[in-house]
């Protein structure tokens, strides 16, 4: 009788330490979650909020302006490069949340200046350059800076901030490589034609998610996009940038396709927007 009530005890406490560790893990997934174009947030196992290229009231989205009033927390804003896509409401977010600005050293320059970014909140801990590694939270998050072939310009008016109608130059354009702890290592392209040296972006780590510009005409389309997945060689590829204007042709189901006749089928992941993946 002693031992049945000790094993039925064992089983018990095993049952109940087995899901405390599906909590535990539910807790510790990365998340991650596309607001349409190329705007997405992570949220990394320890808790921290990363903002990518954050224009978050795009045409696709059609709650943007309910999913920007519901951002209350956010550690760090990314935008790699200046156009108004990609700035979208990153100053807004920054003085609602006292997020840090990661960006090139030209770019963040022009954002505090031109795009309304708090000066305050960017400096050398977060401001870098093509070939940099910077790490924040410990090593929590580890950020890279990929150069990209497009360009980059700051405009206040595009951006809603007054009537200066300028291009104001924004340094290079780029991409990251995000090297979460105990989460993905992720390469957002930014907007990006094909270039060689995607070969060699792994040897940051094996990147798990690559998310990429698609769209054509002012981005690589399905077809060279890929190409680079070829390059890159990623767990899974997000397709992103395509939809919001007439003009941007790619589309995901163009880009499955190429991805299929490069024997890289099984990479393609998409995302919909609004919706928060974990891993």
């Amino acid at each position: 009788m002693k031992t049945r009530l000790l094993m039925m005890l064992t089983v018990l406490l095993l049952f109940i330490f087995s899901l405390q560790g599906s909590a535990l893990a539910a807790v510790k997934a990365t998340q991650l979650t596309w607001y349409g174009q190329s705007a997405f947030k992570l949220v990394t196992p320890a808790g921290h909020v990363v903002l990518i290229d954050p224009w978050i009231t795009n045409p696709i989205n059609k709650n943007g302006t309910e999913d920007v009033s519901k951002i209350n927390k956010v550690d760090l804003i990314l935008v790699s490069h200046g156009h108004f896509d990609h700035v979208g409401q990153a100053s807004e977010i920054a003085n609602k949340t006292k997020a840090r600005l990661v960006a090139t050293y030209d770019l963040g320059g022009a954002l505090a200046k031109y795009g309304g970014y708090p000066k305050d909140q960017m400096g050398f801990d977060t401001l870098g350059n093509f070939g940099g590694l910077l790490s924040f939270f410990n090593g929590d998050v580890r950020i890279a800076f990929i150069p990209a072939v497009h360009s980059s310009t700051v405009n206040s008016k595009e951006l809603g901030l007054n009537d200066d109608d300028a291009n104001h130059f924004a340094g290079a354009p780029g991409g990251f490589v995000i090297l979460v702890k105990g989460g993905p290592n992720i390469y957002h392209t930014g907007d990006t034609d094909l270039f060689a040296d995607m070969s060699n972006i792994a040897q940051y780590g094996r990147i798990n998610i690559m998310l990429t510009c698609i769209g054509d005409h002012f981005t690589m389309g399905p077809e060279r996009a890929a190409l680079a997945v070829e390059l890159v060689k990623p767990t899974k590829a997000v397709p992103m940038h395509y939809g919001s204007f007439p003009v941007m042709t790619g589309t995901p189901d163009k880009f499955a396709a190429a991805l299929e006749s490069r024997g890289l089928g099984q990479t393609f992941m998409p995302m919909t927007v609004g919706k928060t993946v974990t891993f």
